[in-house]
């Protein structure tokens, strides 16, 4: 039985350094491990999935999800929660969502539609081996066409948006120490771990953030720097990246969600969305609307009655209400 945390995932996985940066911020002793052979079906079995990350936590429980294991995490480190109380909270939330389930696919498309990336991401997630980066190598274009960056044109606007993004960011934390504000919340953690296991990982997207120098100086060292103080941007103004981001969710992720949504109630495999001007076809996932329901779960358990017609005029007002929320 562990001691302290242990994180097994691996320094190539998006949501593991996720799940590292949110460990930094707590204060928490942890350490971050490999899921080796020796440990995998035990780490399977018990937290019911294959996916990495999972947390080993001191009472010797294996649980996956970062977005639900952060949460409960914010009940053991209330003083440097990830996610703020009352209607705030839900904004972090549905930026997050932005994050885990949208720009995941840019992560992909970036590591294994460039030849460069590719090869350095599959030797180094094989340690070497050239067998099994040969299988690693088959996986990537696989993925790719799963998550709809098949097409040049969803490619390069992909990465247009993806460049959008550091602009903003890079913006932002010339005005403030984080993204939110000046204390870091569930959207720092996601956007730091995409630039450590991806977008300043993999030689082909590095090529691009090496032109944001305070988003690298921020990933690499001033980000780990917080003293567990500082005050996040009100409710429902918060920072210019918060609302850059909730105008890039109407017309990318709220097209697909909600396409998403209706396939996986029907039953469908597949289903098609019109994003970037092009009708793309997708592999239908469960999870992105059950991702959905947990940010309707926060209002629901969360607000009192008068947060609650807040955070609903808000989410009318930037054009979200379908995606997180129904009454």
């Amino acid at each position: 039985m562990p001691r302290k945390f242990i994180v097994y995932g691996g320094e190539l996985s998006y949501f593991t350094r996720k799940l590292e940066a949110a460990m930094l911020f707590y204060g928490a002793e942890f350490e971050l491990r490999s899921k080796t052979p020796d440990m995998r079906e035990e780490i399977e079995s018990r937290s019911g999935t294959h996916q990495v990350p999972v947390l080993h936590t001191p009472e010797n429980w294996m649980i996956a999800d970062t977005t639900p294991l952060m949460t409960m995490l914010d009940g053991r480190f209330v003083d440097r929660r990830m996610y703020p109380d009352g209607p705030l909270g839900v904004l972090v939330h549905v930026v997050e969502e932005y994050f885990d389930e949208w720009i995941a696919r840019t992560m992909v498309h970036y590591r294994w539609h460039h030849e460069e990336s590719a090869r350095f991401a599959s030797l180094r997630m094989s340690g070497g081996n050239k067998a099994a980066a040969a299988q690693v190598l088959n996986w990537g274009p696989r993925a790719c066409r799963a998550t709809g960056t098949e097409s040049k044109q969803q490619q390069a606007a992909a990465e247009a948006e993806y460049v959008r993004i550091l602009e903003a960011a890079e913006a932002q934390l010339n005005q403030s120490a984080y993204l939110m504000g000046d204390r870091p919340t569930a959207v720092d953690c996601i956007v730091l771990g995409g630039l450590r296991a991806h977008t300043n990982m993999d030689p082909t997207p590095k090529k691009i953030t090496s032109g944001f120098p305070k988003v690298i100086a921020w990933s690499e060292t001033e980000a780990n720097s917080w003293n567990g103080v500082g005050e996040l941007a009100p409710f429902p103004d918060s920072t210019e990246f918060a609302q850059f981001v909730l105008g890039e969710m109407k017309t990318t992720y709220r097209p697909y969600l909600l396409a998403n949504r209706e396939a996986s109630t029907v039953g469908a495999k597949a289903f098609n969305a019109s994003i970037y001007g092009e009708t793309v076809s997708y592999l239908t996932r469960p999870y992105p609307p059950f991702s959905a329901e947990l940010v309707s779960e926060r209002i629901r358990n969360t607000l009192d009655v008068e947060e609650l017609v807040l955070v609903e005029n808000w989410l009318q007002h930037v054009g979200l209400r379908e995606c997180f929320w129904e009454g």
